[in-house]
């Protein structure tokens, strides 16, 4: 159901991805779950690295991060007990890459066990959901063609199904998100694969970045504005009218999980394009050069607040939760974890009250 907008409350809680609070090469995880409980969030984005971090802590093999054996299951529930205690929850275990639309059976098969590897796991974490990323493969070995991928979606849907089935736990959810150096990089790609899946628990993974990066920025511009159509107005336009079809047409509750963050304006004629062309032309921005919202005196500029009016008019009730890659998330002080959670949770306040004045629709 869409909600009227503006929005007169949004009780959505906060939630951040563990690789936003600082590297695992310098930031313990256990350090960096503290800081955010401290600083007010409620959920964890639980990413691989930081995974495969904990369980070499532990004297484990981070390489075989979801072998359910009994030693990474215990490890696994004390990581889960852990941010309980904190009181916090872990939201999803990503990311699943490259696996929807392959080929060859043989390596289709092991692409879906490598997702069901994680179920075990998953349940030793009590959390729900797993995030698959789309395909970004451009080899011959995949195809992009709507029927496959659809039915790709919903097969792993089952696979999720049937295990809940067996063992009496509450179902499990692939989400399903479209990356902007990926083949389905729009929202609206990625939502007629997962409504064409037609499984209850097969859903959107949205990411205002992701969003933005596609429907509004660009990096490159030689004009240096950072965006794709030449002037402000256009640009707010043409997103306006996409985030209206957005609200309008995707049901809230097939909106699995919400990310969202900014990223710096930089100057064109500095950030040039990766030299290895195999390279997403669009990842180098992504990995370096995010920010949480609201963060315009860091170089921030994209209208994140038309991106989560436009979700949570869809009805959307789960978190809002930060997805930050940059520079300084990499420095080895020990501030990074309360320095970037402080930020995290003021961008998101900013956020949410500049949601509150968006008249979407």
């Amino acid at each position: 159901m869409v909600s009227p907008l503006p929005l007169k409350k949004i009780d959505n809680q906060f939630g951040i991805a563990t690789l936003s609070l600082g590297n695992w090469r310098e930031h313990k995880l256990e350090r960096r779950l503290k800081a955010a409980a401290n600083a007010g969030f409620k959920w964890i984005d639980l990413f691989d690295e930081d995974w495969a971090a904990y369980l070499e802590e532990h004297g484990l093999d981070g390489n075989h991060l979801w072998e359910a054996t009994d030693s990474n299951l215990t490890v696994a529930r004390q990581l889960g007990d852990l941010v309980k205690s904190l009181g916090m929850h872990i939201a999803c275990t990503q990311p699943c890459r490259d696996v929807e639309g392959i080929k060859d059976p043989a390596e289709r098969e092991a692409a879906f066990a490598g997702v069901t590897k994680r179920f075990p796991l998953m349940r030793a974490f009590d959390t729900d959901l797993v995030f698959l990323c789309a395909n970004t493969r451009t080899d011959d070995g995949v195809t992009s063609d709507f029927k496959v991928v659809a039915k790709d979606l919903a097969e792993l849907g089952d696979l999720a199904a049937a295990y809940a089935g067996n063992d009496g736990g509450r179902m499990l959810k692939v989400g399903y998100e479209g990356l902007s150096w990926g083949i389905r990089n729009t929202w609206a790609s990625t939502w007629e694969v997962v409504r064409a899946a037609n499984r209850e628990n097969v859903g959107l993974v949205l990411d205002s970045f992701n969003i933005l990066a596609v429907e509004f920025a660009d990096p490159y511009n030689p004009a240096g504005h950072g965006r794709i159509y030449s002037t402000m107005e256009n640009s707010i336009d043409v997103l306006r009218s996409s985030m209206r079809a957005l609200a309008l047409t995707v049901p809230g509750d097939k909106i699995f999980f919400c990310q969202l963050a900014d990223a710096e304006r930089v100057d064109p004629r500095e950030f040039l394009p990766p030299k290895d062309k195999n390279q997403p032309i669009l990842l180098p921005w992504s990995r370096f050069h995010r920010l949480y919202p609201c963060e315009e005196d860091r170089g921030g500029y994209m209208p994140v607040n038309l991106v989560g009016a436009a979700i949570l008019a869809t009805g959307y009730s789960g978190p809002l939760s930060l997805e930050v890659f940059n520079e300084s998330l990499n420095r080895a002080d020990p501030n990074i974890p309360d320095s970037h959670a402080k930020r995290g949770v003021d961008g998101l306040e900013k956020l949410r009250s500049a949601i509150l004045e968006i008249h979407l629709l």
